[in-house]
């Protein structure tokens, strides 16, 4: 994963926007906001991210798969040029997402589709959204909460956390509440939060109890981290101890389809949670969830 030094202070904003420590600490829990340098494109934050994984051998990738909403380009897909920056084989599949933050869950499901369909073994998928790009930085509704990020994921036959149940959803009816129109991005946070309360809890609890698992089985909820405000929020809604709902983007804001990965890889470290649900929800209005096992047991 690739998280840039460059960082926006939300404190340095409080007078602007007149806003006080306490709801930069509790409601966004933002207090800094990574940004990618102005000449820094998507496929360039993807690369450093890639830079960051072991033991890959570029010749056995077969497939190429990026989540993103703002490419380097309208046309064509990202991914294509990645392919080329990274010297990958010209027998790669490639393919751009275009999802926001549930986008990983939804990526990660269609990936292992598609190489089980080609019989692939070995894939790459990333996410980069760089929403920096198509912020108004006087909107208070936008400019304290996003940040940019990369990730990238090496899917291959040596797994650390295998997914064994996806669920999603999808209320198109609520898409402006997430809306970017001549590169300018908007967003009712109102609308945003009660999507989160209203949808989540219930999907969570009918994704657990299609798969026969109680809330004490999973030893992490990984929820794509909107604010402070929602994760705390939606720990109480499911009566879920917080400790076990992690918020973890203190540093570096709302990275949109890369806020999963980034949790993912402290799990990917520690290796201490045998079963994890993974859980991307906003732009769409959409929503996924992943049941991760821990493939060692």
């Amino acid at each position: 994963n690739f998280i840039p030094k460059m960082k926006l202070s939300n404190y340095e904003l409080k007078d602007k926007f007149n806003i006080d420590e306490l709801f930069i600490k509790e409601k966004l829990g933002f207090e800094y906001l990574s940004r990618k340098q102005k000449q820094e494109n998507t496929s360039d934050l993807c690369i450093k991210a890639y830079e960051k994984l072991k033991n890959i051998n570029k010749n056995d990738i077969e497939c190429v798969v990026l989540v993103t909403q703002n490419g380097d380009y309208k046309i064509p897909h990202t991914s294509a040029i990645l392919q080329d920056k990274l010297n990958l084989p010209k027998t790669c599949a490639c393919f751009d997402i275009n999802l926001a933050c549930s986008g990983y869950i939804y990526a990660l499901c269609v990936i292992l589709g598609f190489m089980r369909t080609n019989n692939y073994k070995s894939a790459l998928l990333f996410t980069c959204d760089p929403y920096s790009k198509i912020i108004d930085n006087d909107d208070k509704n936008t400019a304290l909460l996003f940040g940019d990020g990369a990730s990238a994921s090496l899917i291959n036959h040596l797994p650390v956390y295998i997914p064994k149940a996806f669920k999603f959803g999808t209320d198109g009816a609520g898409y402006k509440a997430i809306f970017c129109q001549n590169q300018k991005l908007s967003m009712d946070g109102r609308a945003v939060f009660n999507f989160a309360m209203q949808v989540i809890p219930k999907h969570i609890d009918e994704l657990l109890q299609e798969n026969s698992l109680k809330k004490d089985d999973i030893d992490k909820f990984l929820f794509h981290q909107g604010s402070k405000f929602i994760i705390t929020s939606l720990a109480k809604r499911l009566n879920i101890d917080e400790s076990k709902i992690p918020f973890l983007a203190q540093k570096y804001g709302n990275t949109i389809s890369s806020s999963l990965p980034l949790m993912l890889e402290n799990e990917l470290l520690k290796q201490s949670a045998k079963c994890i649900v993974a859980c991307g929800f906003g732009g769409g209005l959409s929503w996924g969830s992943c049941i991760l096992e821990n493939f060692k047991g």
